[in-house]
């Protein structure tokens, strides 16, 4: 409930309700019309605290941060089912077993290992002189 949200984070109700109203807050609804807060809201609100009470972005600022942080999170999924869909091709075409690739930044399927080139000879690399 709104009055419980206020009192835990320590801030105003009539705050709760600006934020709701500027959208930066949705929280659902009961029968009887209270707000009702989930543990996303809440998070979202500890994110909207922060950046107003610790580094002074203005609320334009905060809803623009917040939108920009739903888009790397959709970014992030569709980067990660990508990166699925490519191992799991490269496998048919390589014939090598399907990794789970959701844990790690680039994910993929070693093949053979390219062999090293040899050091320049001493002749080609140049000197400097004093």
């Amino acid at each position: 409930m709104i009055s419980a949200v206020a009192e835990q984070y320590q801030i105003h109700p009539q705050t709760l309700r600006l934020y709701e109203r500027e959208g930066l807050l949705a929280p659902s609804r009961s029968e009887g019309n209270t707000r009702l807060y989930t543990d996303d809201d809440l998070e979202r609100l500890e994110v909207i605290l922060k950046l107003t009470r610790e580094l002074g972005v203005n609320l334009a600022g905060v809803e623009i941060i917040l939108n920009m942080r739903e888009k790397m999170s959709a970014m992030q999924t569709q980067i990660e089912d990508f990166i699925a869909t490519l191992n799991q091709e490269l496998a048919i075409h390589a014939k090598a077993p399907i990794q789970d690739t959701r844990q790690s930044l680039i994910p993929v399927i070693q093949l053979t290992p390219r062999p090293k080139e040899p050091p320049a000879p001493e002749s080609s690399r140049r000197t400097r002189m004093k």
